[in-house]
Order: C-alpha cells, then sequence, then structure tokens
C-alpha cells in the first residue's frame, strides 16, 4: 500500500481545487494525484471543515 500524503499536501491540492481555475481532472493531473483521490479528499475536507452541503464542494 502506498504511503499516505502529508495534511499539507492534501490541504494545497484542495485548495487549488476549489479555486476552481482548472477542472478537478487537470488539478490531480498536476499534483500527480487519481482524480477518484482528490474528489474524496474535497469530501473530507468538507466534512473535516463542517460546511454545510449547500456550502461544500460539488464532487
Amino acid at each position: 500500500m502506498p504511503k499516505p500524503h502529508p495534511k499539507e499536501f492534501r490541504d494545497d491540492v484542495v485548495a487549488v481545487a476549489r479555486r476552481g481555475e482548472a477542472p478537478i481532472a487537470q488539478v490531480a493531473k498536476d499534483f500527480g494525484i487519481s482524480e477518484s483521490c482528490l474528489r474524496n479528499w474535497l469530501a473530507r475536507a468538507d466534512v473535516e471543515g463542517a460546511l454545510p452541503p449547500e456550502l461544500g464542494h460539488r464532487v
């Protein structure tokens, strides 16, 4: 099993994805992760940040 990415890395990738300047697939490719991995990180960040569903990132 691959070693997990550091939290700081995940937070940075999520921040870039949330800016909406590029499609999720492109952000994932640019950071060398899978699109599904990034979508999971976005969903987890929404839960951890306790964002109401209507304000959370759509995955």
